[in-house]
């Protein structure tokens, strides 16, 4: 492939096409269905499936089918189709719903309305992961445009990832025989350690999120009269907090949520730890005097990749400080959301995790642990000597600088999907998701230069992966 055409290509895709289109989906307030229990009556969620499907049957690819399967009651599905070469198949992976808006965005920004600042679209969604569908064609576009080969093409963009993609596998079911069995995945959805080459994503860890409500009076009671006499529920919480974490370190009490590091993961964070050095805390806005649990970056990298984790996301049962009299609360409830380390059984995580919450309930006070989700984590096969030299060369020519190996802190549970059911599979795994981009939080952005220089190195790979050496 020429690169430099190529590069020039994607630059004005991006620049005419990709961009403009991308902003008309950062309007749309698609939120995942956890998010919106109204999804399908507000209909944004198939408006955002079909602006993608709109553009992509714009695409000068041979033979393109696009369609959307709706099924009633299901988050909808984006599935492209794009004959090829010989009998394999690549898979490329998205999705299209969205985190909902949160709070803290900086003057100018906001969730809903896309501003294009330095370099940088902001938004929810542009980067987590809009852009995906828009990459993975172009890539194939490049391919075609230059008479490079390739393998048969599948897209599938989905629309409840950040729900869990309770849909997907009904989807996937349905799908089979369109699909197959591909020889080669490409996720767009995962993080980088930089935006100057290629982060290949090794492993993704299972997250486990559940309600813990603690219950002590049949309805709330003057502070003044009640303290003293019936236990603070919140200092009850604290409590039964401290029975999973350690409220000093934040190590994690709970062995079934625990997995030994395999040795080379230990390697490839050191030398992602060497590339990143201060980056790997740096990227996160500490306040002023904040610093990160250790010095130490190859720990940093470790913590966030292959240790469990605790954070309490939500709160019910606490008023608003406005709100909030001499009142002694009847009941709290805490969203929990573990993150699991790859190879933990993250059922068998949730059961310990709930009889260690509620066993012997401290003054006999009504106490769950409601599990919403318990979904496992990844770990990324063995890569294959032609997807390590194409991802190689592919970093060169696109950024100038070799790919990196890198764990990632989240969770995308297609991808552990695919890997139980083709487990010969290759991955490459990598994503637009690296300092401040925020994805979740306020001012999310969409890095433009990595995303086209991204889209250069699907290409080469999907063209790599045609010419590969036999198995």
């Amino acid at each position: 492939m020429d690169f430099k055409r190529a590069a020039e290509t994607t630059a004005s895709a991006f620049r005419d096409s990709i961009v403009p289109r991308l902003c008309d989906y950062i309007r749309i307030p698609n939120k995942s269905p956890l998010f919106d229990a109204d999804w399908e009556s507000h209909g944004h969620m198939l408006r955002a499936a079909e602006l993608m499907a709109a553009w992509c049957r714009e695409q000068p690819i041979a033979g393109l089918s696009v369609e959307i399967l709706h099924t009633p009651g299901r988050t909808p599905l984006l599935f492209c189709e794009i004959p090829g070469v010989g009998p394999d198949t690549v898979l490329l992976y998205g999705h299209m719903d969205k985190q909902p808006e949160f709070t803290g965005w900086a003057d100018g920004l906001s969730p809903w309305e896309p501003v294009l600042r330095d370099g940088r679209l902001y938004g929810r969604g542009g980067a987590d992961d809009g852009y995906a569908v828009f990459s993975s064609l172009t890539a194939i576009r490049l391919l075609q445009e230059q008479n490079v080969p390739h393998a048969r093409c599948v897209v599938l963009v989905e629309a409840c990832e950040e729900s869990g993609s309770y849909d997907l596998p009904y989807y996937v079911e349905a799908l089979a025989q369109r699909i197959g069995s591909p020889s080669l995945v490409v996720c767009l959805d995962a993080e980088c350690g930089n935006y100057e080459q290629l982060w290949c994503t090794t492993s993704l860890r299972g997250n486990l999120v559940g309600d813990l409500v603690i219950e002590g009076l049949m309805e709330g009671v003057h502070s003044g009269a009640g303290t003293g006499i019936a236990p603070s529920v919140f200092r009850i919480a604290r409590t039964l907090l401290g029975r999973v974490e350690s409220d000093v370190t934040g190590d994690i009490l709970v062995d079934e949520l625990s997995a030994p590091i395999p040795a080379a993961r230990i390697d490839q964070a050191r030398a992602a730890a060497g590339v990143l050095g201060g980056m790997i805390a740096g990227k996160l806005p500490f306040v002023p005097g904040a610093r990160p649990l250790t010095d130490a970056p190859v720990e940093l990298v470790l913590n966030n990749t292959w240790r469990p984790t605790l954070a309490v996301t939500g709160a019910a049962g606490l008023p608003a400080m406005e709100n909030a009299g001499n009142v002694l609360l009847p009941r709290v409830e805490l969203k929990l959301s573990f993150r699991l380390p790859p190879p933990t059984d993250a059922e068998a995580a949730a059961i310990a995790v709930k009889r260690r919450l509620e066993a012997d309930p401290p003054y006999g006070v009504r106490v769950r642990f409601e599990v919403g989700s318990s979904q496992p984590g990844w770990d990324a096969p063995p890569v294959a000597p032609w997807l390590a030299d194409s991802m190689r060369e592919a970093s060169r020519a696109s950024f100038g600088r070799d790919a990196m190996y890198l764990g990632t802190g989240g969770s995308i549970p297609f991808i552990g999907m695919l890997g139980q059911r083709f487990p010969s599979t290759q991955f490459l795994v990598t994503g637009v998701l690296g300092p401040h981009s925020n994805a979740h939080g306020p001012n999310e952005f969409l890095h433009l230069e990595c995303a086209e220089k991204l889209t250069l190195c699907v290409a080469k790979v999907i063209a790599d992966h045609h010419g590969r050496p036999p198995a």
